[in-house]
């Protein structure tokens, strides 16, 4: 019994020590892999001022070099960003990341042409040079660019016709909760009042009780009265006992 205990024991504080160092070796690999993109976020500022820095400050074929390769980095850095922020988002932006991603073949090595031909001696031979490469940097540049506003667009498009359908959900919502502004007819209705306007009749007060119903002729005994039971004269189902209640809506209209 005493061994199975041991046992047991020592299989947990070896299971413990094993996700210790998984644990520690996941963190170190997480804590490595910050410290490299730092690092490389860095060396791009730098490398981004120092270009930045020639393009305005040195003439000729050095600040020529300068610009193009500032011109190349911006516009697929922008690219890429705008790509992966929307793929999460738009599934068909894949294809199109992985049209950028041939691309960026091309751009990483028009880029490291670019970054030779700044430690060439030969100026003049460089400034021959600088055509081609200008052509070959708009070329890559303007399909980044391409992509890059396609997929803006696109994202735009989405969220207009998104907003559109809410707007009109939300109209359709907001009448809805306004149900009282609509005046409440019943068939029927605007056919006796047209034919009550062309009269040019009004109710007479004499006529009428404070509700607005007919008063009933002098002598008549309303149901309930002594002498005429109630169960013989019903009461109209038509009359609004009310006058906030709905009149029933009759049986057939004219």
């Amino acid at each position: 019994m005493e061994a199975t205990i041991i046992t047991i024991m020592a299989l947990l504080f070896l299971s413990f020590v094993a996700l210790g160092v998984f644990v520690t070796v996941k963190v170190a690999k997480a804590a490595k892999r910050g410290v490299d993109r730092t690092i490389d976020q860095a060396r791009r500022t730098v490398e981004d001022t120092t270009l930045r820095a020639k393009s305005i400050g040195q003439v000729g074929a050095a600040g020529e070099l300068a610009r193009l390769r500032l011109s190349l980095r911006t516009s697929m850095r922008a690219t890429q960003e705008a790509l992966q922020a929307g793929v999460g988002e738009d599934a068909s932006l894949k294809e199109s990341l992985d049209l950028f991603h041939r691309l960026s073949a091309h751009g990483l090595e028009l880029d490291a042409d670019l970054k030779r031909l700044e430690r060439e001696p030969d100026r003049a031979w460089v400034a021959g040079q600088l055509p081609e490469l200008a052509a070959r940097t708009a070329r890559i540049t303007g399909s980044a660019d391409a992509l890059r506003r396609a997929a803006r667009d696109r994202a735009l498009k989405f969220a207009e016709d998104d907003l559109s359908t809410l707007s009109a959900q939300i109209d359709v919502e907001a009448g809805a909760l306004r149900h009282w502004t609509e005046p409440e007819t019943t068939p029927g209705t605007n056919a006796r009042t047209a034919a009550g306007t062309g009269a040019g009749t009004a109710p007479d007060a004499s006529t009428a009780d404070g509700w607005g119903h007919p008063a009933r002729p002098a002598g008549h005994a309303g149901p309930g009265a002594v002498g005429e039971p109630s169960a013989i004269t019903a009461p109209d189902p038509r009359r609004t006992a009310y006058p906030w209640e709905k009149s029933a809506r009759p049986e057939t209209t004219t």
